[in-house]
This record gives structure tokens, sequence and C-alpha cells, in this order.
């Protein structure tokens, strides 16, 4: 590899000499360089195959996936640990809607991604040539933009507005699409140094006046709360959010986008609200007068859809950089749309302290009183307790990625992550595989980071084909599998909404997962008690490279607290205590 890499690097010289002209190909590798792009996750094909012509001489490092979702979602965590646009490459047809769930995933997250996908050449589009797909079309509800590029000339100007694009405003994908034609025809190259782009101009500045109406609200507000989300963690605005909530004496909420957001330990944070949230999330959103949610869209996992019982006697504030989603699921008091770290720090100027102590007193007292618990077991291993082991054996210095499910709601509520950017996960749009190949490209984005892949036994057979990547690259991710031998959020939901009719969910007939991974050349271990988990977990955090342990967890632990769907956050099913 190394040899490989010092070869890439002397042809790397022979591109940057001085030409007349250049393919389409060499003209988007020097764009993405201009874009200080580091990495590109992608698979070739046919019609991307100039651009990977181009990708020989080594000037950017590519990672090759062993499937394009794997690529994406890479992509994806890499754009999530960093804040930075993660870009992906794939061919026409297969190749290009194989992205499609990461494009969905990201959208729904607001998640910066430049997609670049190949297309038959021009004159062949519309005659249902070999590998053709509309991917422009197939896309266009769930990306902010897409370009078809049909004129080489055009290809600088469009690379540059498509990281314009996805990075600026409320974040998100966007797709380029690159007939062959186009890659393969020349050019002069002149990478433009501004975008203008009439008709896209985000506002990233607060109203004044919204402002000062925020102010005089926290005066007035006996129980005020604070809802933080995703957009803290986008905007880096984690440092003003904090002198916020201790200046203001405001307690805080943060959704599982917002995690990492607000410290996990500090006085104020009260957990995660909805559906699986903390007891004193759930009541603090039911008896708060002043609402402010930040970066946070209201969904339905935190107001259960029944805004007959969400924060009724409260008054809403919603700040957001996207004038669009205020407003769209619960009425607003007070809206303020801009850059969240922007709208806070205007906030901390004269900000009011709030006459909120005994309400902050009351709010403490019910997160100490009915704190996340489970019944912990000798006999068996829990879930829980290996999360709970996760955090203590790193000290919480960690990034940690997961799929959808119990074992995401388990990290969501035994890991208290202290810092933004350390809990990758896919949030709206629950994917099941996103978080291996998430792990891969956040531990790329930060090779000296411990980079931890929780995941079930669903999940990881989507994307386990990934082990290919870690184990060739040696990537040191970890990966936690929870093994319960079934699709465990779908089994309780049956369990408890369908009178434990377990309708296909056994996985009991899953692969070894030692011996998958070791079929890769991956280091791996299997758990069944404490003992053998932490000797594993000790042995395979000291492993130098990649490693993969199988947890053989309790196959009906359930994950509580929990709102049922249409119920009302005071509606919470409490589950088991710890003995």
């Amino acid at each position: 590899m190394a040899q490989r890499l010092a070869m890439s690097a002397e042809r790397s010289e022979d591109l940057t000499q001085p030409q007349q002209e250049y393919s389409g190909s060499e003209i988007l590798l020097r764009c993405l360089i201009e874009e200080g792009v580091e990495v590109i996750f992608g698979y070739p094909g046919g019609a991307v195959l100039p651009i990977y012509d181009s990708l020989y001489h080594g000037a950017v490092k590519h990672l090759l996936a062993r499937h394009e979702q794997g690529a994406i979602h890479a992509a994806e965590g890499y754009a999530r640990a960093t804040g930075k646009p993660g870009v992906v490459i794939a061919t026409s047809g297969p190749g290009a809607t194989n992205l499609v769930t990461g494009i969905a995933n990201a959208q729904m997250d607001s998640i910066p991604l430049v997609c670049i996908t190949g297309n038959v050449n021009q004159d062949l589009i519309g005659t249902d040539a070999f590998q053709e797909a509309d991917i422009t079309g197939i896309t266009m509800p769930i990306t902010k933009h897409s370009y078809l590029v049909t004129d080489v000339r055009e290809l600088p100007r469009v690379v540059k507005e498509a990281f314009h694009i996805a990075s600026t405003g409320r974040p998100g994908p966007v797709l380029v699409d690159i007939p062959k034609d186009v890659s393969n025809g020349k050019t002069g190259y002149h990478y433009p140094e501004q975008v203008h782009i009439r008709g896209y101009q985000p506002k990233t500045d607060p109203h004044p006046l919204q402002i000062t109406r925020l102010h005089q609200a926290l005066a007035e507000a006996k129980k005020p709360l604070i809802l933080a989300g995703g957009g803290v963690v986008t905007s880096g605005g984690e440092h003003e959010l904090i002198a916020f909530a201790e200046t203001a004496r405001v307690p805080v909420t943060t959704t599982l986008m917002g995690l990492g957001g607000f410290p996990g330990q500090h006085p104020l944070w009260l957990g995660m609200p909805g559906m699986h949230g903390t007891y004193a999330a759930n009541h603090a959103l039911l008896e708060c007068d002043l609402l402010i949610g930040i970066g946070a869209r209201f969904d339905d996992r935190v107001t259960m859809g029944r805004l007959d019982k969400f924060a009724t006697g409260a008054k809403i504030v919603h700040i957001d950089i996207d004038p669009a989603e205020i407003g769209k699921n619960v009425d607003t008091y007070i809206p303020i749309v801009g850059d969240v770290k922007k709208s806070l720090s205007a906030a901390l100027e004269g900000l009011p302290r709030s006459r909120s102590e005994a309400w902050v007193k009351r709010v403490q007292g019910w997160y100490r009183e009915k704190p996340n618990r489970y019944r912990d077991s000798d006999q068996v291993l829990k879930p829980q307790w290996v999360i709970r082991h996760l955090h203590e054996s790193t000290g919480g210095d960690a990034i940690v990625t997961t799929d959808v499910g119990q074992h995401q709601m388990w990290v969501a509520q035994y890991f208290p992550f202290a810092k933004p950017r350390s809990f990758i996960t896919s949030g709206g749009l629950g994917t099941m595989g996103f978080g291996f190949p998430a792990a891969i490209g956040a531990q790329l984005a930060h090779p000296e980071a411990t980079v931890i892949s929780v995941t079930g036994d669903g999940g990881f057979q989507m994307t386990s084909q990934e082990l290919a990547v870690i184990a060739l690259g040696n990537i040191p991710v970890k990966v936690a599998v929870l093994n319960n031998r079934c699709l465990g959020m779908v089994r309780q939901w049956q369990e408890v909404f369908y009178k434990k009719r377990y309708s296909e969910v056994d996985l009991a007939d899953s692969p070894d997962f030692v011996k998958l991974a070791e079929a890769y050349h991956v280091k791996a271990w299997r758990a069944e008690s404490k003992e053998e988990a932490a000797r594993a977990w000790k042995e395979a955090l000291s492993a130098p490279g990649p490693a993969v342990v199988d947890f053989r967890i309790h196959p009906e632990e359930n994950v509580y607290p929990m709102v049922a769907p249409g119920k009302g956050l005071d509606e919470m099913i409490m589950g088991e205590e710890e003995s």
C-alpha cells in the first residue's frame, strides 16, 4: 500500500503541469482539489471511467467501497464528523440509483454532500441505453439541488455552485450528473472565485426585533425550556448554547440529532425527549410555559404527532436557518430565522435571567429521581451495560456511529455525549446499514480518534461487505454488534402492539460474525457474559487495526421509556427498573 501511495504521489506531479486544454474529468478533479477535497468515496463503472482515469494520478485520495450504499454512507460519516461536504462518485444506472438511500438520508438530516454520477453520452439519453437512468429526476425530491451538466465549459461553475449550495444555509445533498461525453470533452480551465445564484441567498442574521421579543418572553417566563436539535451541531453553536442556558438559567433537552450539542453531563441537561426520551424531558415539555426550539424540526418522534398534548401551555420560540421549518409542525409565537450560532450570539447580548430557579430545581429533581434505568443481570448480557462499558472504557472520548433501532436508542440513552459531532446516526430517515460505513468515513476524517460503530445484527448484515475496506486499509474502526438474533425494535413493537405475534423478525440463522470478520482478515471476538464482554472489548480497543466484537445480548430486552405512537408524552411506558 505504501509503495502504491508513493507511486500515486509521483504521478500527481504530472497533473500540475500547465496545459492549454483539459478533459472534463481532469477539470472535475482540479475543481475538487480547489475545494480542498481530501478523500472521495466511490465505486467505478463504465460511465465514470474517464473520471477514474483522472483519479489514477492519485491527486485526491479515493476509497473504494464494496457497494455504492457503503460509499455514500462513508461520505456522510466524513461530512458529519467534519462539517465539510462529503464527496461520492458512482456510475450511471444502478450505480447512481444505489446512492438514493444515502441521498435521502443526508437530506433528512441536513448533511452536506456532493454526489457525482456518470451518465451515458447525451445523444443516448432518453433511448433506454445500457445503464441509463434519469438520476436527476429520480433524486429531485431528495436533493437540495441537482445538475445535469450538458457542456464541459459549464463544469467548473457547476462544481463551485454544488459545494456552495451543499454547505451553506441549511446544508444538504447536491447531485452533479455528468454524461460521458462531457467527461471526455475538452476546454480551457478557469475556476470561479465566487458564486452568484439569483434566488439563493440564505438568511443567516436574525432580526433584532425578534431577539428583543425573545428577551421579553424570557423575562416573563417561569418555566422556560430549550429544545436543541441538530442545527446546534451543524452551526457550531454549542458554546453559545451553553452560555445561553447558563446565563438565563434554562434547562435543556436535546433531540437525537442534537446529542453532543450540549454536554450530556451538564446539570441543566434533561436527556433526550420524545418516544424514548427521559421522564424529565417529556414532563418538562408538558409543563413548560416558554419552549425555545433551536435548530430542531419538532418532528413526530418528539411531538408524537399529538400537538394537542405537546407544550400546550407554552409560547413557542423557533430559531432555524430554514424559514420553511418555522410554523411547519407547531404554531410559533416568536419566529427567528437565522444561523443558530449567530442567533444565539445575538441573543446573548442583554440576555435576561429568567425567573426559573424553582422550575430548574423541580426538573433536576425529576432527572435524578427517574433516570433511564434497566434491570441488570449477571446471567445474561444486557445491552445497556455494554453501552455504559463502552463509555467508561473510552472515558467518553470517542466518535460513535449507529444505524436505527434498539441499539441506536440504547446508545442515545446510556452514552452521555460531551462534544458535538461525536454521535453520528441516521436520524430522520432511520437507515439500517448506515452506521458501519459512516464509521469508516468518520475514521478517515479523524485518524487518531477512537471510532466505534455500534450496530445490530440486522443492520450490520446490510453493509458488512465494507469489512473488506477496513481490512485492506487497516482502518481502526471498532465494531460493536449488539446481537439479539432478531430485528429488535420490530420485535419490541410486535410484543407491545401486536400481542407477541412475531412476524418475520427472527435472524437466528445469521452468519457467525466472528468467522465473517475473520474471513475479511479482521480480528474478532464473541462475548456472552459481562466478564467476556469486558475482556473482549479491552482486547479489541488495544488491537492496532480494525476489530469486531459480537456481543450476544438478551433477545427480549426492550427500550424503555417508551411512548406509543399516537399517544401523548404524558403516557410513557416506563418498563423495568434497575434492581
